[in-house]
């Protein structure tokens, strides 16, 4: 049925009046997830009011410190050091963005990302609506396994060549992207658009913060803030075990968070349970990892983590982490 709207779509059918004229499919990597986090690379493919690919940018950006999770992104300090500075290339970035809604996979990273720094270049990046391909799938009622770039990418058939390379992964979404724009439009769907803001300021708070040493409470979770308990429901796969450093998580793992976060705890929860993984209110010995910006204070979770030798990990890194999650084993 979804081919069958694609290649209706795809004809010399009548286009939604209402469609935007032209996008810009986005992905930075950056040093981690946090308000003053950096971008290290960046791409851009354009394309027309159809999907089709006009032109493509891509560019690394020195960060000005540590380059953060390299086993992820493999952006080290010596391969950004002759890069150029974000101010440098705020102005072509400018250029790729002008009159085109963005669209990137969790658009809403993305488009902050991007918008800080423009910020901090006293700027303002020319972007006034946004896409989210998540938010896409979903309206279209794609049947994908979960929400990763992989599994959108497999469900129309494109080949992803370098995962969590900027320049691939935008290319990968160009290409995911093209069909499920017109199977919607064959299929009359309202684009999940949503407004964007530009920051006309900025100051940072903390001067590089180190990868694992960034300060808590930027985001809207705030030290001391009250949040009401929310059921979720249970993970449906079971327990693989314990996260091993340097291989992916999987799904089933039980996962714990203890202290102040950077991004509202609430959105790494639901991060973490779309991706399979069990959210723990409490750490035992059946916990697979810990998440904490915070490993040597004594919080009851961080001092049993050290009882029972759970691995510790920083928001940052687990945010990474979250990108390439691995499926349950089977049986």
């Amino acid at each position: 049925m979804l081919e069958d709207l694609t290649t209706a779509a795809s004809s010399a059918t009548a286009w939604p009046a209402a469609y935007p004229e032209g996008y810009a499919v986005v992905d930075v990597e950056t040093t981690g997830l946090a308000r003053d986090d950096r971008i290290i690379s960046a791409a851009v493919y354009r394309l027309d009011a159809r999907g089709e690919v006009e032109d493509h940018w891509y560019t690394l950006v020195n960060p000005e410190r540590d380059p953060g999770p390299v086993w992820i992104h493999g952006l080290t300090s010596e391969a950004l050091e002759d890069a150029p500075l974000f101010p440098d290339i705020a102005e072509e970035f400018s250029d790729r963005l002008a009159d085109r809604v963005l669209v990137a996979h969790n658009a809403v990273f993305d488009w902050q990302m991007i918008a800080r720094e423009f910020a901090r270049a006293r700027r303002e990046a020319p972007v006034r609506q946004r896409l989210c391909t998540i938010a896409l799938s979903k309206e279209l009622g794609l049947p994908l396994p979960n929400h990763k770039l992989e599994s959108l990418a497999a469900h129309f058939g494109v080949v992803q060549q370098r995962a969590h390379h900027a320049l691939d992964d935008a290319r990968v979404l160009a290409e995911a992207f093209r069909p499920s724009l017109r199977a919607a439009a064959a299929g009359g769907v309202r684009l999940p658009l949503h407004e964007c803001r530009p920051l006309t300021e900025w100051t940072d708070r903390a001067a590089g913060p180190r990868i694992g040493h960034q300060p808590g409470g930027y985001g809207g979770y705030r030290p001391g803030s009250w949040r009401p308990s929310r059921k979720r429901p249970a993970c449906p796969y079971p327990n693989p075990g314990r996260y091993e450093e340097g291989r992916p998580l999987k799904q089933g793992m039980r996962v714990a968070f203890s202290g102040d976060t950077s991004v509202e705890r609430e959105l790494l929860e639901d991060r973490a349970t779309e991706a399979g993984l069990h959210v723990a209110t409490s750490l035992s010995r059946l916990t697979s990892l810990l998440v904490t910006n915070d490993p040597d204070s004594g919080t009851s979770k961080v001092v049993k983590a050290r009882q029972f030798g759970t691995p510790v990990v920083d928001e940052a890194a687990f945010g990474q982490l979250l990108r390439d999650v691995e499926p349950a084993s089977e049986g």
